[in-house]
């Protein structure tokens, strides 16, 4: 096939079409619809061996919970071949993670070129939208055809990332997302590693069920965690392994008057999700509005633990109430160098620090975050 002459487009066109793409297939796995498109192999090699999946829009809930045949036009199948190129993450080994590779991008990193912690959040949210779609779950949301089906959604209760190394811009970084179900609801951790493969950062979370027109919370059903447990590892894995790690810690409540505020802090257009709701990740934004900018200036988040306890709409207006809390063993330390007579300052809060937070609806109302977050002072690169 000669494509001399042809623009760029055109060459682009006439490879996808002249791609070898058989009739997709559709997998039914414990009442979810799992979509399958065999091609020929990818332009470029993905750092895992990646599964095509797609999420159509033009079939109903019940075929895709029969397992019907679907059937797509040439378009359909095209954009699918597409998609397929440049794909560049998918299922690991297990079956049950799911790995995706990410570059950082300059609008991602700060004024020291490293990634921002909002950055590395939705980095985190974007991976699991990745995994559930690569599942079948047409909506993104890991919403199963049952829970369509009762109007139930997956809503987060509690959120901890620890950093070991910020990526910088430009650096390549491998994010690994699985999900554990259980009655109450389910567990999502994540691994972050570099290009080199070593661990860089770590995160959990946890999520309940709500019935989206009640808003109130919902138990998971024999019928649900059934649908739930066919995608989760068949031995608990936990990324936060440890019997002391710091997502178990309870957040006491900020005691006021608070150290420091910022008030009445408008949601933008900008932050709400597909759910109309306030993303989560605005929360990290509003706890960086009221810290003291020497600390911004002068450290980075090391561990950040979010506790979610009331939606957020566009239309409502947020304080961000922060104040410093007496890191573990700081007293200790303290001690030891009046001990020795040292005149010099505490190293360990030297290096270290850390923050309570509160978010609230203004006026006093109701509680809506509160938070913990633990600074260690920016290395010199």
């Amino acid at each position: 096939m000669s494509l001399k002459g042809c623009t760029a487009p055109d060459q682009l066109r006439t490879v996808i079409q002249s791609r070898s793409l058989a009739a997709p297939k559709v997998l039914t796995h414990r009442g979810i619809a799992v979509v399958s498109c065999c091609s020929a192999p990818s332009v470029s090699t993905p750092l895992t061996a990646s599964q095509t999946s797609i999420n159509p829009t033009n079939v109903s809930a019940p075929a895709k919970a029969s397992g019907a045949s679907l059937r797509y036009s040439h378009t359909d199948r095209r954009f699918l071949s597409l998609v397929d190129q440049f794909r560049l993450g998918g299922m690991a080994e297990d079956g049950f993670s799911y790995k995706r590779r990410f570059r950082v991008r300059s609008c991602e990193v700060g004024p020291n070129k490293t990634a921002t912690i909002g950055a590395i959040a939705i980095l985190l949210q974007e991976v699991s939208c990745n995994h559930v779609q690569s599942l079948g779950y047409t909506d993104g949301f890991g919403r199963s055809y049952t829970m369509m089906q009762l109007h139930l959604i997956w809503v987060i209760t509690r959120m901890h990332i620890e950093v070991y190394k910020y990526p910088t811009w430009g650096d390549a970084i491998e994010i690994e997302t699985w999900y554990e179900g259980g009655r109450v609801g389910n567990r999502r951790d994540w691994i972050i590693k570099d290009a080199a493969g070593t661990v860089i950062g770590r995160a959990t979370s946890k999520w309940v069920m709500m019935n989206q027109d009640t808003r109130r919370v919902h138990k998971v059903s024999d019928e649900v965690l059934d649908e739930i447990l066919s995608y989760c590892p068949r031995t608990p894995r936990l990324s936060f392994p440890e019997e002391d790690n710091s997502s178990l810690k309870k957040i006491p409540k900020l005691k006021e008057p608070a150290q420091y505020s910022r008030l009445e802090l408008k949601p933008r257009t900008a932050d709400l999700d597909m759910n109309q709701h306030i993303n989560n990740v605005t929360y990290i934004a509003w706890i960086l509005e009221s810290m003291p900018q020497e600390v911004i200036d002068n450290y980075e988040i090391q561990k950040i633990t979010l506790d979610y306890r009331r939606e957020c709409l566009h239309d409502d207006m947020v304080d961000s109430l922060t104040s410093m809390e007496q890191m573990e063993g700081a007293e200790a330390d303290l001690e030891l160098k009046v001990t020795n007579g040292s005149a010099t300052g505490n190293k360990h809060e030297e290096d270290c620090c850390q923050f309570l937070h509160f978010m609230r609806l203004s006026g006093g109302r109701p509680e809506l975050n509160r938070g913990r977050t633990e600074w260690r002072r920016i290395p010199t690169r």
